[in-house]
């Protein structure tokens, strides 16, 4: 019997975790071996059944096709053989694959604990068949290359193409391009949480390969050069109790402005990311960020009217303060890393400066990546049908009326998220949230970091000025192998009696999302369609005290466009092995402030202004003030060069015409046509849509 100790803040959990010991799914035929050949006969029976049914397309044969295919597939809890994905051009194979899965006979499950579990394969072929058939043991070593179990971490033979990422227990970059297709393998097995991002590697290698499918995209590259910039990291070492990698990386971006006055606008990222591992349980990265840059009007229009006291010109959406560059640019350096710890397969545990993301769509109406990186603790649990969350983070407000002394007014923020997989379709999602700052010297209040108890019922017990708290209700809905509904629910505060009432109290802040995603859209092999739905009423995330915004950096935490606001976004995503292509449309109305001399109420859209200021008690709703229609149309194409790195090559176009009823010195009517081309590490997102 073994022992974990967890620290959780300021208190100690004891775990006792009994030995683990799992067992391979068993055919009929194999009832009768041993234990230690159940894996043997179990290759044997798969590779025999491969071999007796497929029939070779005919599609194949007369294109005399020659090379590798992938066939991941699963044994699910109940022994049921079935197909994720088939990696090949010819939808005749796919096809015929499925249909030689479909004469499996129904087996005895894996085991894990004496308890039933899903395990998972990739099956390698290579054409034409008599060379060889990838369940094959005469070599275990190949056959083990190949192998995804579901609750054990895996040992790879390592060389120089190998990610060893893979098997850790880091974040996997959050970039909302590659998680779409992540989210594919996701949706195709059960019991899987998707909703708190970024993942874990560890975690995802449990429904995709990462691993084979890189190297599925691996250039032929003998010379050092080419082998560092096409497949591989540039230094990579591995010992026998630790690794470590490190890579240069860059954000360069040059492009021209229809609506601008200077000559053109560019991105200048110069970056180095270092990750590693001691140990099996202990992972950590770090990156260090330079950058000078000039966007788009609009977008620079924006950076400068969030700027911070203190004299510094703007605040770089999402990335933090910039200081002057030149006569018309930022300098804006980011500093972003963590440590993560996993002591056994239900938690993990990080600490670092980062971003975090709640949520299954595009947006996120619970916490988003939108903002300026933070301090944060984070804490996930994970055991049967659930996956607990708690996040606790250090924020600051950065305007003038809360700076002191040239010191930033710090401010803190707890989050609790439950997942929890009501059916084999159904996942509910429970969110709350609670912001509070120094008030009566309390700090990082202990309260407030109680990862059980509600938290509604701290602030209520601490005093009703002692904090902000938040409710929310998110689900999501597996139609079928290729489509998911999924929506959030965001409650600021509300009156039962006034929301019947129906006249448009100002108190009922809330908000809605509704979504859906389409994998394989059409049949066509990683076509990705998502279409979504958002509205925040007036004075949601905003409060009557000076610190209790849900807010950071002078940026909203949860929705780029803060609040009092609808939307509609539609996103289509489609990849051919190293190519790719995006586009993106967003329609919405969103009601500013007038601010004029005349006119400073708030309309409910600052998360930042003082509900004290508000412009009416009744007849409030969503689009009120100055409401703008806000029309972006995105389109970007491009090309891996670096499947290890995750560096692109692209270039993109982006229409936007914003149209507010009365203009203003900082929301002025645009109509904006942005073109602009790259060469960027894709480990974070870029918004440029509101």
């Amino acid at each position: 019997m073994k022992k974990y100790l967890v620290l959780f803040i300021s208190f100690l959990i004891f775990q006792t975790t009994y030995s683990q010991v799992e067992k391979f799914p068993v055919f009929d035929d194999c009832k009768t071996v041993s234990i230690e050949q159940l894996d043997k006969c179990f290759y044997e029976q798969v590779n025999k059944t491969i071999s007796s049914e497929l029939k070779i397309p005919q599609k194949l044969v007369e294109d005399d096709f020659k090379g590798g295919v992938t066939i991941t597939f699963i044994v699910d809890n109940t022994g049921q053989f079935k197909v994720l994905y088939v990696n090949s051009p010819y939808p005749e194979l796919k096809a015929e694959v499925e249909r030689v899965f479909k004469t499996f006979p129904q087996i005895k499950p894996s085991t894990y604990n004496n308890l039933n579990t899903e395990m998972q394969f990739v099956v390698p072929l290579q054409f034409p068949l008599g060379e060889t058939i990838a369940m094959n043991q005469k070599s275990r070593k190949s056959t083990d290359q190949y192998l995804v179990k579901n609750q054990e971490k895996l040992e790879y033979t390592t060389d120089n193409k190998d990610f060893l990422e893979h098997q850790s227990h880091l974040n996997i970059p959050f970039s909302s391009s590659d998680y779409s297709a992540l989210d594919f393998y996701y949706h195709q097995s059960e019991n899987t949480h998707t909703s708190m991002k970024p993942y874990i590697y560890s975690e995802t290698m449990k429904y995709v390969d990462l691993n084979q499918q890189k190297k599925d995209l691996l250039k032929n590259k003998s010379g050092w050069w080419g082998r560092k910039f096409w497949n591989e990291h540039m230094v990579q070492i591995k010992g026998n109790d630790y690794w470590f990698t490190l890579d240069p990386l860059a954000d360069l971006q040059l492009g021209k402005d229809n609506s601008d006055d200077f000559g053109y606008t560019y991105n200048n990222t110069r970056a180095v990311i270092g990750n590693g591992g001691i140990g099996k349980n202990f992972n950590f990265s770090a990156t260090i960020y330079e950058s000078q840059g000039r966007f788009s009007e609009y977008f620079n229009q924006y950076a400068e009217s969030v700027k911070p006291a203190g004299g510094n010109p703007a605040i770089i959406p999402g990335r933090g303060i910039a200081k002057p560059f030149q006569t018309d640019a930022y300098d804006y350096p980011v500093t972003e890393g963590y440590l993560s710890y996993s002591p056994n397969k239900t938690f993990n545990l990080q600490f670092g400066h980062g971003k975090n993301f709640i949520g299954d769509g595009y947006r996120s109406l619970f916490l988003s990546d939108v903002s300026s990186p933070y301090p944060y603790l984070k804490i996930n649990t994970s055991f049967w049908k659930l996956k607990y969350t708690n996040l606790w983070m250090w924020t600051q407000d950065v305007r003038r009326e809360a700076t002191v002394n040239g010191a930033y007014a710090q401010k803190y923020v707890a989050i609790h998220y439950l997942s929890l997989n009501v059916t084999k379709k159904l996942n509910i999602g429970l969110f709350e949230a609670a912001m509070w700052d120094k008030s009566n010297n309390r700090g990082m209040d202990i309260n407030f970091i109680n990862p059980i108890i509600f938290l509604t019922n701290i602030e209520f017990e601490t005093g009703s000025r002692s904090g902000n708290t938040m409710l929310g209700v998110s689900t999501k809905y597996k139609w079928n192998e290729k489509i998911a509904f999924y929506s959030q629910l965001i409650v600021d505060d509300f009156r039962v009696g006034e929301i019947a009432n129906g006249n448009g109290y100002w108190s009922n802040k809330f908000g809605i999302q509704l979504g859906a995603k389409y994998f394989n859209a059409f049949k066509i092999n990683n076509l990705y369609l998502q279409a979504e739905y958002n509205a925040v009423n007036p004075y949601t995330y905003s409060h009557d005290e000076l610190l209790m915004n849900y807010g950071h950096n002078n940026q909203p935490m949860a929705h780029l466009w803060g609040a009092n606001f609808r939307e509609f976004i539609g996103i289509a995503r489609y990849t051919k092995d190293r190519w790719f292509g995006n586009t993106k449309l967003v329609l919405g109305e969103k009601g500013f402030d007038f601010n004029t001399p005349t006119n400073k109420k708030s309309y409910g859209g600052d998360v930042f202004k003082d509900n004290d200021d508000r412009a009416a008690d009744y007849g409030n709703k969503i689009g009120q003030g100055n409401t703008a229609k806000i029309f972006i149309a995105d389109v970007q194409v491009g090309y891996l060069i670096n499947p290890a790195t995750n560096l692109k090559l692209f270039a993109g176009l982006t229409y936007r015409n914003f149209n507010p009823t009365t203009p203003t010195n900082t929301f002025d009517k645009t109509n904006t046509t942005w073109f602009n081309i790259g060469f960027r590490t894709d480990v974070f997102n870029w918004y440029f849509d509101f």
